[in-house]
Formats: structure tokens, C-alpha cells, sequence
């Protein structure tokens, strides 16, 4: 499945909270990648209605990362009860942040991320 593109628009509190989230282990490199959250916008998603988005960081003076290209982070998506139900992963390019993947273990494709105490990082 290709991505949509949609006008450019800045990252919604959730998308910006699961980044934070998915940054938060400390890795090296992870202070530069959150540094570029407010430079960052939503440019297509992967499909009508899915969660799962392409990020592009807008010129400022938020430094590059040191990992080039893949992913930065992921992480295990659980349900209340604690049973994995999909996991995220957060892509770079060039050190910058270039999308959220949310890949689903269920039947239903999710509308949305899921809220960052639901991830539990790997």
C-alpha cells in the first residue's frame, strides 16, 4: 500500500506524544530526534483513514540525528489487560524523523495511534 499525500500539516498531540514516547529510552541520539518535533509535519498517510504516517522535518535548527535511515524506536502497542495487540515503529531519513508505523495484531485496522501508555518500548 502506498502512501496518500495530504496538504502538510503539523503533528497532532498525539502523534508528537507517541514520538516523545518512542524517544524516551534515552538511546543515543535521541535528544536530536526530539529536538525536531516542532519542526515536524504530517506530508501523506499510508491509506485512507490509517494511522500510520509519513513525518517530514521543515528547516530549522533541530541537528540530525546519528542514525541515518531505518528505524529509531519501536515498540509493543498493548490492550488494558496487557495482551500485545500491534506494535509502532518510529522511521528516519537522512537523521530526521520521516514517519510513525502502526502495525496491528487484531482483525480491525486501528483509526488511530495508540495513546503513548499503551507502548511499551523494545
Amino acid at each position: 500500500m502506498g502512501s496518500t499525500p495530504i496538504r502538510p500539516r503539523p503533528l497532532t498531540d498525539l502523534e508528537a506524544a507517541v514520538i516523545r514516547k518512542m524517544l524516551s529510552a534515552g538511546r543515543h541520539g535521541s535528544a536530536e530526534y526530539r529536538a525536531q518535533i516542532p519542526y515536524s509535519q504530517v506530508v501523506s498517510t499510508w491509506g485512507v483513514g490509517s494511522p500510520s504516517v509519513d513525518v517530514e522535518v521543515r528547516p530549522g535548527p533541530a541537528p540530525a540525528g546519528d542514525v541515518t535511515d531505518g528505524i529509531v524506536a519501536n515498540g509493543t502497542v498493548t490492550d488494558p489487560s496487557g495482551r500485545p495487540i500491534g506494535e509502532v515503529i518510529l522511521w528516519v531519513e537522512a537523521g530526521r524523523l520521516s514517519g510513525i508505523e502502526y502495525a496491528w495484531y487484531t482483525d480491525e485496522r486501528p483509526t488511530q495511534l495508540p495513546g503513548p501508555d499503551q507502548i511499551d518500548l523494545l
